[in-house]
């Protein structure tokens, strides 16, 4: 690994992943400042062969010289080596990246522009459905009862600096922001009507102090070890690489500060009477899920997965949200809406039968007629865990 660190930036070349990257504000005022950059950049170009990747999804400033330069070098690049393809890689929070180095496709034919996140979230269609608001907020008031007494076994007290990760509508925040008064609160996440919403709901409510931010949870445009704790919730499990996720949310907690996920295993939900078929549903709904690379067993995993990211004093514990939890109509609100877009989105778009779809919609019928049942019972588990940043 080859690296230079600026004021502002830093550049280095990965040789194995033959990518180049560049993070931070790139702004000279004169050319010369960029010569040792420009400098890696060629000399790593030289090593490689076949691909090599341009990086610049964390380069969050770029005046015209700066961009001039290294599209230059890029072009020039690009037509001495036409065996060589470059793919520079943008990210969506950084919108004027994607469009700047965009025209250089027009320019040379193997250079190719790719926006990492587009693709990266399978996931993100689904909290971004109007319908999808409406139960988010029930789920949070059905968790927060079971939540607002575990977090501080976890290491939430007031005064706190908090980043609430792929925070969606943001009522997590707010509750948070409301109970335990943190000394800061950011709430991140990479679904714009959701922030937007969330936006608007804080100030109905009259509520200040949280900051809303657009950004990508692999790659996110905040500082290192930043944050007392660090929240994300039913989230690791709809993205594709979790690791990578976790890994962020590494960075940007202080050390001795920690991080807190909450994930679900839903082949373990359940209800009586009419068990059978339920059981039956929530395992197809596992094997669904994974079929579009998310992993909604992903619960009982967590404990690995943080100690395997470096976190010390892992602690972990689990709950059962249940139609005894307040009103029985707020469970089953729940599962209508999973059987909504389950059925009618998912299970279409991996090509299901008929005769499938309609028996895996009888099992979320009959748990939603177990929280219902007068005498019926309907389970869903969470587990949730921590882990403290080495000091």
């Amino acid at each position: 690994m080859s690296e230079i660190a600026q004021n502002t930036y830093k550049v280095s070349f990965d040789e194995n992943n033959q990518e180049f990257s560049i993070i931070g504000s790139m702004r000279p005022q004169y050319a010369e400042e960029l010569d040792t950059c420009l400098r890696l950049m060629e000399s790593s170009v030289a090593k490689v062969k076949g691909t090599v990747y341009v990086n610049v999804k964390r380069l969050v400033r770029l005046n015209n010289l700066a961009f001039r330069m290294l599209a230059g070098l890029l072009v020039k690049t690009g037509r001495e080596r036409p065996d060589l393809t470059i793919w520079v890689i943008t990210s969506s929070v950084v919108g004027w990246s994607t469009r700047k180095f965009a025209a250089l496709q027009a320019v040379i034919p193997n250079i190719a522009v790719e926006e990492y996140d587009a693709e990266f979230y399978p996931g993100q269609a689904l909290v971004e459905n109007s319908q999808f608001i409406a139960v988010l907020r029930t789920q949070t008031k059905l968790t927060w009862r079971h939540e607002k007494t575990m977090l501080p076994r976890h290491g939430m007290r007031e005064g706190l600096a908090i980043a609430d990760i792929c925070c969606g509508i943001g009522d997590f925040a707010m509750l948070v922001h409301k109970e335990f008064k943190p000394g800061r609160l950011v709430a991140l996440d990479h679904s714009k009507p959701s922030l937007e919403y969330a936006r608007k709901v804080a100030a109905d409510f009259g509520i200040q102090g949280i900051e809303y931010i657009y950004g990508d949870a692999s790659e996110m445009l905040l500082a290192d070890d930043q944050f007392d704790f660090v929240t994300c919730r039913h989230s690791l499990q709809i993205f594709d690489r979790p690791e990578l996720i976790l890994k962020e949310l590494y960075r940007i907690c202080k050390p001795g500060g920690r991080v807190y996920i909450t994930n679900e295993k839903n082949s373990h939900c359940l209800g009586e009477p009419r068990g059978e078929n339920i059981q039956w549903t929530y395992n197809e709904l596992a094997k669904l899920f994974s079929h579009f690379n998310m992993d909604i067993e992903l619960g009982p995993k967590s404990r690995r997965y943080l100690n395997d990211c470096g976190f010390e004093d892992v602690r972990m514990e689990s709950y059962m949200v249940t139609n005894l939890d307040g009103d029985p109509q707020d469970f089953a609100d729940i599962v209508e809406c999973w059987k909504g877009v389950c059925v009618d989105d998912l299970s279409v778009r991996r090509g299901d039968s008929d005769e499938f779809r309609e028996r895996f919609a009888r099992g979320f019928d009959d748990h939603v007629f177990a929280a219902l049942h007068p005498k019926g019972y309907a389970g869903w588990p969470i587990w949730v865990a921590s882990g403290q940043k080495p000091l």
